[in-house]
């Protein structure tokens, strides 16, 4: 990084620290600081989405899969597409709870205060490890940046993270949402930077370096990539990984997502409850994560850019997580514009704006359902606000520690996002049907609590025998397919950074055999070898996956391969064999596969794909089976309470705060005003029948989810 590069930094840091100073006078009570006043806007609701939506580990993220995946590698952030139309209903709801937490829904819906504790307890766990992810990113992006792996002596991750965590406890704990939501705004800007500023600079670093400047243009650089890159490498739902986003993985993301991202803390102010009224809450939801969903395809792209022009780089082939710090580097850096700098402004802009957002919820919910609930009830506005300030860095340290010490940005990312399973079946149910009661909520938190995060650290400890039971450490089929093409300018780049990276490891951990070890595992077997245009072998092996074992199974004394079929269509030979002898599980044991086993359902054969796919039915389904059923065997809740929170969730928001409580007070005295437009007239169904502008806005979120599929499938046909 050069001198311009850091001086973009300063300017950008201190802009948002000046934001902080000046949103900090316009507090004056938990609803300004929590909510701002509840007076945003279309614009600065569709920014405040967009970026508490988007964080800095999804560039990294799509980076690195789009390295091993191709195309197809932008299902690990893409996986929220075809969530995006549902929150044209959700917005209504967040705004009509008229609430400061999802803690307070949760206490009203069931009339619970410690439900609104747990509730707290889970936000606080599942901001570590979601924001870790971000802050894990910054540090694999900073590095080729910077150029030093190290400084003062110590990692760069443990002088960047504490950093960076800083600058946003500052302007966050000051100026509360509003700080948000303007720097929201500002750092919305930066990561639609973000998400093209490569690529143009990328297709002509592409003519530069494979072409010829004088007679090609910008559009020349599609045809070079294509003619660099495999075909294989540009399908959206299959590549050179045999497919490691095939639909029915995607399905299955998906549907985790939408059951659960509606309980992360953050989405009754982003989702729409800090908005004017129900439509600006519903398009600044809605427009926002499109407008995410393009800045998606735009990462896509440049992962295959940079797959092109860098497939030769041995850092990456060390750590594909950093692709794109690379990238900025090699294609930014040499124009000594600035550009490096604004590049990691961007992608801070991308961690910051989820951060903030994060920070804030938390410490509303630490003050309003623990401090406020339990500890001092009498509490003023301005002690809460002050209480608020300081709990609010309890996430942002935590986030930092998880992320300093845990370094893989996808795993962290999938276990955040299993974590709302615990409250998801209470929130879905709990809004649509009267008979879900307190009990029923509480057995149910405690049985997805049990069941998928405790006895699968529990049950190994408790039976060790079980690691070597013969029924619990099968394994999936072992597929090896074989075919033979013309290796590409990329192939032979990559087997010589693969050679490269190699030597570099035995170099630098000649004297510690261990992590050298390691190091050679993580950056894998050697690409096929060969000259351009010359036949290549492509040899992909799959399967071999455990069953029941986070980290595998390990042999016991000798381990055999016996061969269950071989044939050959297509000029691909398919080789299929299973792994016998005793062997040993390690990590947690996968509970979710019992049901499938007791079943007598035999999952040997399944890809590692549909094994992944088939995890999510039980965690997501099992769930609401249960609450359902355990509601009908306790007690219903007091019909007083559900009558008036049902007339309240019935009733429009209006923008006016006196009109709002004037309707409100109006749905208290007759709460069957609405009974009339109910989906199931009587019974315990509460749901509205949808009008014009549900379906309309609906039907039309759905054609821009199509419209931006047909985009990234014609971008990638470009130059070919």
């Amino acid at each position: 990084m050069t001198v311009i590069d850091i001086i973009v930094l300063i300017v950008y840091f201190g802009t948002m620290i000046g934001i902080g100073l000046w949103a900090m006078r316009r507090v004056k009570g938990q609803e300004d600081y929590f909510m701002g006043g509840r007076g945003f806007g279309k614009l600065l609701q569709t920014f405040a989405a967009f970026g508490a939506g988007t964080g800095a580990h999804e560039p990294v993220q799509v980076g690195r899969t789009g390295w091993t995946s191709g195309l197809s590698g932008v299902w690990s952030a893409l996986m929220w597409l075809f969530v995006t139309p549902i929150y044209w209903f959700t917005a209504v709801w967040y705004r009509r709870m008229r609430h400061l937490t999802l803690g307070d829904w949760f206490v009203e819906r069931y009339n619970s205060k410690a439900l609104g504790a747990a509730y707290t307890l889970f936000a606080i766990v599942f901001y570590m490890f979601y924001l870790s992810t971000m802050l894990s990113a910054i540090a694999k992006f900073s590095v080729p940046l910077m150029g030093v792996e190290t400084l003062w002596g110590y990692e760069l991750k443990y002088i960047l993270i504490p950093t960076i965590a800083a600058i946003v406890i500052v302007y966050g704990v000051l100026g509360g949402l509003t700080a948000a939501y303007w720097t929201d705004l500002i750092q919305g800007i930066f990561i639609i930077l973000l998400s093209i500023l490569l690529i143009p600079f990328g297709l002509l670093a592409l003519v530069k370096q494979f072409g010829d400047p004088a007679t090609m243009g910008i559009m020349d650089g599609f045809t070079i990539l294509h003619q660099r890159v495999a075909a294989d490498n540009f399908s959206l739902f299959a590549g050179p990984s045999a497919g490691e986003f095939p639909p029915q993985y995607i399905f299955a993301l998906t549907l985790l997502a939408l059951v659960g991202i509606v309980v992360q803390p953050h989405f009754i102010a982003t989702g729409g409850g800090s908005a004017k009224s129900e439509d600006e809450a519903r398009i600044g939801l809605v427009v926002g994560n499109l407008l995410k969903r393009l800045c998606t395809a735009g990462w896509a792209l440049t992962a295959l850019i940079a797959l092109a022009l860098l497939a030769g780089n041995a850092e990456i082939a060390a750590d594909p997580d950093r692709v794109w710090g690379v990238a900025a580097r090699e294609i930014l850096g040499p124009l000594n514009l600035g550009l490096v700098g604004l590049m990691l402004a961007c992608l801070l802009a991308a961690m910051m704006s989820s951060a903030d957002a994060y920070m804030i919820v938390t410490s509303g919910l630490v003050v309003r359902n623990v401090y406020a609930a339990y500890i001092e009830p009498d509490a003023t506005e301005a002690k809460c606000v002050g209480v608020a300030r300081m709990t609010g860095l309890i996430i942002i340290v935590g986030a930092s520690i998880v992320a300093i010490y845990f370094s893989n940005v996808f795993g962290q990312f999938k276990m955040a996002i299993e974590l709302p399973l615990l409250f998801a079946a209470p929130f879905w149910i709990g809004m649509v049907w009267r008979r879900a009661n307190r009990t029923a909520v509480w057995m149910t938190i405690s049985f997805v609590a049990v069941v998928f995060f405790i006895l699968p650290i529990a049950l190994p400890i408790v039976n060790p025998a079980m690691r070597e039971d013969p029924s619990l450490t099968t394994t999936t089929q072992i597929v090896t397919t074989t075919r033979v093409r013309e290796a590409t300018p990329v192939d032979v780049a990559k087997h010589e950074a693969w050679e490269t990276a190699v030597a570099q490891a035995e170099e630098r951990h000649a004297d510690d055999p261990e992590r050298l070890a390691a190091v050679l595992k993580s950056i894998g077997a050697a690409p096929p070898k060969a000259e351009i245009g010359q036949p290549i072998t492509l040899v992909n092996k799959t399967g071999g996956a455990s069953i029941f074992w986070s980290e595998g199974v390990v042999p016991i004394g000798d381990a055999e391969l016996e061969t269950v079929s071989e044939t050959e269509a297509d000029g691909v030979k398919t080789l299929v064999q299973k792994q016998t002898g005793p062997m040993e599980g390690k990590g947690n044991f996968n509970i979710d596969f019992m049901v499938y086993h007791l079943l007598g359902i035999d999952l040997g054969s399944v890809s590692k794909a549909t094994l992944a796919s088939l995890r999510l039915p039980p965690r997501v389904v099992m769930p609401f089976v249960f609450l359902i059923v355990v509601s009908y065997l306790t007690p219903r809740d007091d019909k007083e309470k559900l009558d008036r929170y049902y007339a309240k969730m019935k009733t429009e928001v209006d923008p006016d705060p006196e009109k709002d409580r004037a309707k409100l007070e109006a749905s208290y005295a007759d709460p069957t005003r609405f009974d009339d437009r109910r989906l199931v007239p009587g019974g315990d169904i509460e749901i509205m029948r949808p009008g014009r502008k549900d379906i309309g806005g609906f039907v039309l979120s759905i054609a821009v989810c199509a419209a931006i599929i047909g985009l990234l499938v014609w971008v990638a046909q470009i130059g070919s």
